[in-house]
């Protein structure tokens, strides 16, 4: 019998190839193709009056030059506002090549398309871009200030406002026996995938067709909005996501005005078309996130325990919102973490400023509402005098309680409900292997050290629909190939999705082939986000390889003469007591046929031994081979869950802050790789690092960018990561068939108060924004003891 595969900490084939060099990434692709650059706004709000092209058009090589007015059909349109809400009141997006306003840095004005990347960049520098710079609206203070507007006709620079309550908070905040008030910041930083964005376009003339490569996270998206914008039908237009270097929120937008545009150009002259984004481009005219501000107020008792809960914060959702309020949205409704709070409610307004647009990055608005909600609970903990973890213990929701309904709406429309999970367990795992409770004898063992330690919480809600699909098919000589629409960006997809499919068809993982984001093999999915790839993507692998394991027991039960269920599945072949047919076999049974093309399809023709004559060779309801497609279509999202606990060591002298130590305690529901479970956990410890203590997007009043190189915006390496312990909490979801719970976002999202947490803890000092870096630090503490 076969071994169960999901589970198990299986290397896939994917991996092995990355770890040879042997990926093909979009840069890879193309090589004859002509190559597009851009002449980029150096401004943050600037007027165009004027491109001057003279000098440029004289440049040997260059092949076209377009600015707006070159434009036509839908490339001349707004791009697409991709999920449109209610409380988006006054929604604006981009123009592929900006018309007569730019408003941030990197906003394309003018593309050149030329013979290789050297000529359109030298092209580039010879345009004259006349601009008569406009007032910038820079950072959230400026922007709820009001004093010059991003759009005009948009009041205030909201562009949306959304409340949502549940019970009375404020007059439970008035009625508690305590009370505090908070003001709270995070600020911006960024996605820096190591591959950046980048497309490729081949047009084919006879049939009026498309092909897009697109370093994507979301390829069927990105075809069904190209056929809308470039007024093509649906089945002339393939996108392929070949291997992608990272994604991180960054690549979900569908589409870029680059990916408009390059596809357009490669119709207008009938040629190859590519473009690969350069760092510089990626930090300036790509997305960031983060950017928030919080007012708290909070009424609680003196045990600690929460009465009333009232948030209200500003998002700076820069110069445009193609990508609506999801990020504030996932804010407001996952701010409450793994607690019951007595009365909660909270209101944002989403603010346009003079800068890069924001979307989806990596824990999506998650990592502002924990580090909100956790200063809030270290705060009542300061003030009560009670241990931190005592205080948290005490607001946790009870595996009693679940499923827990927070009475908010999520992301996805639908109720937020917390499906399974024990996060009390978590909380005391985390605080045994942290050695949280033996902390202070650990300080006074090094006196000569400045220590801290800080704990923080978490929910992300995961798995959200509206559906992925798979097919599932397994050819004459036992092999088995799973293709689904979602793209990969190196999550371990073709790891997971093998295993699934091995232990649903009795084969091994190395016997099944995954194929991801390539619309001409699988042309629906909604794409690789918000940790639903496992839970949407795996379940609708399973079922569709269950449809196809019980094909092959009827086609087996024919063969051998016994009863479906007297067989199974099991080291590649139909297993009935001393019996068996290897699923190859099986495969070619299930394929009547008229012609044998060699010895193995022999078996399946009309004259084959097995043959009824009375009975027709292929039933009514059937269909040839083993081969079969399932959807998952999930009810509402899982909600996983976590505690981390880190130890930092400062520098007493440069403030200088270093991790000592870092545990992670999750749960994930099921976990189908914990390998793939545990490096998703690390990758998003790591980022969360880097927005605790290094990343700042930072643009001057005037909208320049001041940090746009990785020489200005610091990244953690290696070196600044300490060694993470984790460990596994299992409560399987009750939502879908695998009983499993996303990961993919978990690891970053309560990286920021953890650390702010730990730092106040060595410091004695109350941090109300981050990141928090050496010199800030230094000049706190003058502050403090002044």
């Amino acid at each position: 019998m076969t071994a169960p595969h999901v589970g198990r900490p299986v290397t896939g084939a994917a991996a092995e190839r990355f770890a040879a060099g042997t990926g093909r990434f979009l840069d890879d692709l193309g090589s004859g193709a002509a190559a597009a650059a851009f002449v980029r706004s150096p401004h943050g709000h600037a007027r165009v009056l004027r491109i001057d092209l003279a000098d440029a058009e004289r440049v040997p090589g260059l092949i076209a030059v377009f600015t707006y007015r070159d434009l036509t059909g839908g490339a001349r349109e707004p791009l697409p506002v991709l999920i449109p809400h209610p409380s988006l009141h006054s929604p604006r997006t981009g123009l592929p090549l900006a018309d007569d306003v730019v408003r941030h840095v990197g906003e394309p004005v003018v593309m050149v398309v030329a013979v290789d990347r050297y000529v359109a960049e030298d092209v580039c520098r010879l345009i004259r871009v006349d601009y008569e710079p406009l007032p910038a609206v820079i950072g959230i203070p400026a922007a709820r200030r009001a004093d010059h507007l991003v759009h005009p006709g948009v009041a205030g620079n909201v562009a949306a406002r959304m409340m949502q309550e549940n019970g009375d908070a404020r007059a439970a905040v008035a009625a508690a026996p305590h009370r505090l008030t908070l003001r709270l910041g995070v600020e911006r930083s960024a996605a820096m995938p190591m591959e950046c964005r980048g497309v490729y376009a081949r047009p084919d003339r006879d049939d009026r067709s498309l092909r897009v490569y697109s370093a994507t996270q979301a390829a069927a998206s990105l075809r069904f909005a190209l056929a809308a914008i470039l007024d093509l039908p649906a089945d002339r237009v393939e996108v392929v996501a070949p291997d992608v270097g990272g994604g991180f929120g960054v690549k979900l937008v569908h589409p870029w005005p680059e990916e408009v545009l390059v596809p357009w150009a490669a119709l207008r002259l009938g040629r190859e078309v590519k473009w690969v984004e350069d760092r510089a481009e990626h930090i300036a005219a790509a997305s960031h996130e983060r950017g928030q501000q919080h007012e708290v107020e909070v009424g609680f008792d003196g045990d600690g325990q929460v009465r009333g809960l009232v948030v209200s914060f500003w998002h700076d959702t820069g110069a445009y919102t193609p990508y609506g309020i999801i990020v504030p949205l996932v804010t407001s409704t996952q701010l409450p973490g793994p607690y019951r709070l007595g009365a909660y409610r909270v209101e944002f307004r989403s603010l346009y400023t003079n800068t890069a647009i924001v979307t989806p990055y990596r824990g999506a608005g998650r990592p502002q509402g924990a580090f909100v909600m956790e200063r809030t609970l270290d705060a009542i903990a300061r003030f009560l005098g009670a241990d931190r973890a005592e205080v948290r213990r005490r607001n946790m929701i009870r595996p009693s309680e679940m499923p827990y309904d927070q009475g908010l709406t999520f992301q996805d429309g639908r109720p937020l409900v917390y499906d399974s999970g024990d996060y009390p367990a978590l909380l005391d795992t985390a605080l045994t292997r942290s050695g949280w409770h033996d902390f202070a004898t650990r300080r006074e063992r090094e006196p000569d050290k400045r220590l801290g330690i800080g704990i923080a919480c978490y929910v992300e809600g995961t798995g959200m629909g509206p559906y992925e699909g798979a097919r599932v098919q397994v050819d004459t000589g036992g092999h088995v190939t799973v293709t689904v629409g979602l793209t990969t960006q190196g999550q371990g997809h073709g790891t997971v999705f093998a295993q699934i499919a091995a232990d649903e068809l009795g084969v091994a993982p190395r016997d099944v082939t995954v194929v991801c984001g390539d619309t001409r093999r699988f042309p629906y999915a909604a794409g690789t986000f918000a940790s639903r790839s496992a839970v949407v993507g795996g379940n609708a692998v399973a079922l569709a390889a269950r449809k196809v394991r019980d094909k092959a027991l009827r086609v087996a039960a024919r063969a051998l003469d016994v009863p479906p269920d007297e067989l199974s599945l099991a080291d590649g072949a139909v297993v009935a007591n001393d019996r068996a047919i290897p699923l190859a076999t099986v495969a070619v049974l299930a394929n009547p046929l008229r012609y044998a093309f060699d010895h193995r399809t022999r078996q399946a023709t009309q004259f084959a031994p097995d043959a009824d004559p009375d009975q027709p060779p292929l039933d009514a309801d059937d269909a040839p081979g083993l081969d079969a497609t399932a959807f998952f279509s999930p009810i509402r999202s899982t909600v996983s869950a976590g505690v981390h606990v880190a130890v930092v060591e400062i520098d007493p002298d440069t403030a200088e802050i270093a991790l000592r130590n870092y545990v992670v305690v999750h749960d994930c529901g099921r976990p189908i790789n914990p390998a793939v479970v545990e490096g998703q956990i690390r990758g998003g410890v790591a980022q969360g690092i880097g927005g605790a203590l290094y990343e700042r997007i930072a643009y001057g009043d005037d909208g320049r960018l001041r940090t746009g190189s990785l020489a200005d915006l610091l990244l953690p390496t290696a070196h600044d990561v300490p060694e993470i312990t984790i460990d596994h909490l299992v409560t399987p979801s009750p939502l879908n068939p695998l009983g499993v719970k996303g990961v993919g976002e978990g690891g970053v999202v309560p990286v920021m108060a953890a650390i702010a947490s730990a730092v106040e803890d060595a410091e004695g000092i109350v941090l109300d924004r981050m990141p928090i870096t050496p010199a800030e630090l230094w000049e706190l503490r003058q502050k403090h003891r002044g």
